[in-house]
């Protein structure tokens, strides 16, 4: 599945017999010493402390693994309409996105996806950085048979080596769209941390940024799909005979929603970040809300008489400059999570 065939580098250690100076006791002493240590290590006394050591997230090997595990089991619980499914190999924003979608096509059809295509994720390219703490992650850039000619970029994270590799953010970007990013002399990237000063706006900060933009405008984004005309299509849509549409947007940053960044080769960096948002429909006396189509019935609770708040969780990537400058959104993918009918 990947196209990415760099290896890990290999270095060669001096053995012990080269010493100078060492008697039949020293060479013995140390190969007592050098026993004892693989016993500890075998036994899982000596560990690599992840939180301290600069380390690859991961080989290329199991990021390849990984992301074949992953697909496996989205087609799973894509066929059988079952969060159980794929429950262990997505979490953040794309698990609330995903078993939302789930639970609303078993709700239609408890029997399954009848029209069930599976997903083939192929030509991966995987692009790793090396840090120290957890989460560790990376990030696969893929093509793939559904979403046209648009990438599938998919980041992999965990928190511990004892846990299983899960998808947390999932978007489509133009494959012209997609950086370079800065690598070191075995390829291996560089993360950017939340709080990195440098660029238009830290990584930490960019939901809010993004959710104070699309309710109030500004210039810190570039105009596109999901700025400058999601505005005008609130806009368009916020007033209509009889019907009121509001709209309300949150940031989302902590545990699971933390964004990721990776720096790309000009200084700045490629961001994967989450926001929250509600759109309420309200009906005028004497009308009613549209009738929503099934898979928004299917998530709502309550009855829908003058008005429909839907809540939606949304994954986004983004392209963040060194220095100043617009920032460019280059991928969404936005899910209805839940629905109440007042």
């Amino acid at each position: 599945m990947s196209r990415d065939r760099s290896r890990l580098g290999l270095r060669g250690r001096r053995g012990l017999g080269g010493r100078p100076g060492l008697g039949r006791r020293g060479r013995d002493a140390l190969i007592a010493v050098s026993l004892t240590a693989v016993s500890l290590t075998a036994s899982g006394c000596v560990v690599v402390h992840g939180e301290r050591e600069v380390l690859p997230a991961a080989t290329r090997a199991e990021a390849a693994k990984a992301l074949a595990a992953f697909t496996a089991a989205y087609n799973k619980a894509d066929k059988a309409y079952d969060t159980s499914l794929d429950e262990n190999y997505v979490t953040g924003p794309l698990s609330d996105i995903d078993s939302a979608r789930l639970r609303a096509g078993h709700a239609n059809s408890p029997s399954g996806n009848a029209y069930h295509t599976p997903l083939k994720l192929t030509d991966a390219r995987f692009t790793i950085p090396k840090k120290a703490g957890w989460p560790r992650w990376f990030v696969a850039d893929t093509r793939s048979n559904k979403g046209g000619s648009a990438h599938w970029l998919l980041v992999f994270t965990r928190d511990d080596l004892t846990d299983p590799w899960q998808v947390a953010y999932l978007t489509l970007v133009a494959p012209d769209a997609i950086p370079r990013f800065k690598t070191d002399a075995d390829g291996w990237a560089e993360a950017v941390p939340a709080g990195s000063t440098g660029l238009a706006v830290s990584p930490g900060k960019l939901s809010e940024s993004y959710t104070g933009y699309l309710e109030n405008g500004g210039k810190t984004f570039a105009n596109g799909a999901f700025t400058s005309v999601e505005r005008a299509n609130r806009a368009r849509v916020a007033r209509k005979p009889g019907l009121v549409t509001q709209f309300i947007d949150k940031p989302l940053t902590n545990g699971d929603y933390a964004p990721l960044a990776l720096r790309t080769a000009d200084g700045g960096a490629l961001v994967f970040f989450t926001t929250h948002h509600y759109q309420k429909q309200t009906a005028a006396p004497g009308t009613s809300v549209p009738t929503p189509n099934k898979s928004v019935q299917a998530l709502t609770k309550g009855e829908i008489k003058q008005s429909l708040t839907m809540e939606f969780i949304s994954n986004e990537t983004a392209l963040d400059p060194a220095g100043t400058g617009s920032i460019s959104l280059l991928g969404r993918v936005q899910g209805l999570t839940a629905a109440q009918g007042a």
